[in-house]
């Protein structure tokens, strides 16, 4: 390349194509009629595309490619809307407890763990005392039945002691309970969940109860059958089962 970098030729052409940027486009021309006029076209010295061309440094930058690079300084790629933008996928929220243990108990209890549905949280945001009498009802259940529970004149199938057990053993044991009482058509059950000085397993456990929709009614034993301490568990009677 030479050092005046253009030919007297290619330097009148370049000026000739400057003015015509300079003027924008011709509006009065049947081809402009529905073109936007232009603003005037600020192009780059013959010293800026030298200082681009050394930069380059490629023996494919010709006159040709450097008067191209000042035809096209200062235009903006236009953006093509035919491309289509990724979209972004929702991630499906996660059931919360109560969907959860409605599924297990829909599955049954070989296919379903009900402890898959139980919010331990849930369960410890709302403390009892370890002297308190737990007492819980479904609201179709009749208050005959709820009363004959209380006084402990509805007989227990079966009972676990949970005593010393972690959270994680107590919650699996409970619902192992529950499962086996369904599986053999029992109706009522007996939880030992002791008191302690935080009852923080009585907590759990009247937590737990509450989310599970296989649990009719329930409330602290009477004092033969453990007191304060235990709960029985009054549980749905299974489809099917008889009178």
């Amino acid at each position: 390349m030479s050092n005046s970098l253009f030919s007297k030729e290619m330097q009148d052409q370049l000026k000739e194509l400057k003015g015509q940027l300079s003027k924008g486009r011709d509006t009065n021309s049947p081809e402009g009629e529905n073109q936007k006029p232009t603003e005037p076209v600020s192009l780059p010295t013959q010293k800026q595309v030298k200082k681009t061309v050394k930069q380059l440094d490629s023996e494919h930058i010709d006159d040709d490619k450097v008067l191209f690079m000042q035809a096209m300084h200062g235009v903006t790629q236009l953006e093509d809307k035919n491309v289509r933008s990724p979209v972004t996928s929702t991630k499906a929220g996660k059931p919360d407890a109560t969907t959860l243990s409605k599924r297990a108990a829909a599955q049954g209890s070989e296919s379903g763990d009900l402890s898959a549905g139980l919010s331990d949280m849930q369960a410890l945001l709302n403390p009892v005392a370890s002297e308190a009498y737990l007492s819980y009802k479904q609201p179709t259940l009749q208050n005959k039945i709820f009363d004959q529970l209380k006084k402990g004149k509805l007989r227990w199938y079966d009972a676990v002691d949970i005593h010393g057990c972690t959270i994680e053993e107590a919650r699996a044991a409970m619902t192992q309970l529950l499962s086996q009482a369904k599986a053999n058509n029992e109706t009522v059950v007996k939880i030992v969940h002791g008191k302690g000085s935080e009852a923080i397993l009585k907590t759990c456990v009247n937590g737990w109860l509450r989310q599970l929709p296989e649990v009719l009614a329930f409330c602290s034993a009477s004092p033969k059958d453990g007191g304060n301490g235990a709960v029985l568990v009054l549980l749905k009677k299974p489809k099917g089962a008889g009178e």
